[in-house]
């Protein structure tokens, strides 16, 4: 099977290259860094030749609103164009849990705006949508970080190991496109605060969590329950334990 993985070589792009060219599959990496620029369209055609499933895992390089809706929507339509004129048999792409309830914080407007592409393209598609990873509690805290306190919106949390991401995002591909939505999500459910506490006091961190109610995350105001599944989702098996003592710098 012939697969061309956008953004391959991110953070979970690498580690479904890595699954999928162990089966034995032919996997492109689909990168500026390539030839492959889903912005410009360069290396596009070439790429989608003879492909089996395109795996949509690329990020804006920005979070402004403005910029981040312009990376969605151009590389959005470019990609599913080249798919469509190749005859691409699968489209899969990962997108966020709740994304539809948060759509006052821009980067989740753009992020359906993805998805309702992918919809409307007519190519079979599954759409993955994962809660966030606990890669990014380091980078959660030192956002909301003001001198020696951290101050985190007290929401529900149930953050995923990238490992585990790859690993459905690899099975996904594989497999038929679902033509709807499969929902991923950490085996352990708390409150952002609770796991930002977990994290600072097991790498010895000094910073203080306060945990308040105003429901925020990157800026825009959030229901509390937006960042955890509503219903039915298929859980990771590394548990937050897991996770940090496979961390490269462990204490």
């Amino acid at each position: 099977m012939k697969i061309v993985v956008i953004g391959g070589s991110g953070l979970i792009g690498s580690k479904v290259v890595a699954i999928l060219r162990q089966g034995g599959h032919e996997v492109i990496v689909g990168a500026p860094a390539t030839g492959i620029n889903t912005i410009t369209g360069e290396g596009l055609a070439e790429a989608m030749k003879n492909t089996d499933v395109v795996v949509d895992l690329a990020n804006s390089p920005s979070f402004e609103d403005k910029a981040v809706m312009e990376f969605f929507e151009t590389a959005g339509r470019n990609l599913l164009a080249a798919e469509i004129n190749a005859g691409v048999k699968h489209h899969l792409a990962l997108s966020i849990v709740g994304v539809d309830l948060m759509q006052n914080v821009g980067y989740m407007r753009a992020k359906l705006v993805q998805e309702d592409l992918i919809k409307r393209s007519g190519v079979p598609y599954t759409i993955i949508r994962s809660t966030q990873f606990l890669d990014f509690l380091p980078g959660i805290a030192n956002q909301a970080t003001d001198g020696n306190q951290v101050h985190i919106s007290n929401v529900q949390f149930q953050p995923i190991a990238s490992d585990d991401v790859a690993a459905f995002v690899a099975e996904a591909t594989l497999a038929a496109p679902i033509k709807g939505i499969l929902e991923i999500a950490g085996p352990e459910r708390l409150t952002m605060p609770e796991f930002v506490i977990r994290y600072l006091h097991d790498t010895s961190d000094a910073r203080q969590v306060v945990p308040n109610s105003r429901s925020q995350y990157y800026g825009g105001e959030i229901p509390n329950a937006a960042l955890v599944p509503a219903g039915h989702a298929k859980l990771g098996t590394i548990n937050y334990e897991k996770w940090l003592h496979n961390q490269p710098q462990k204490v």
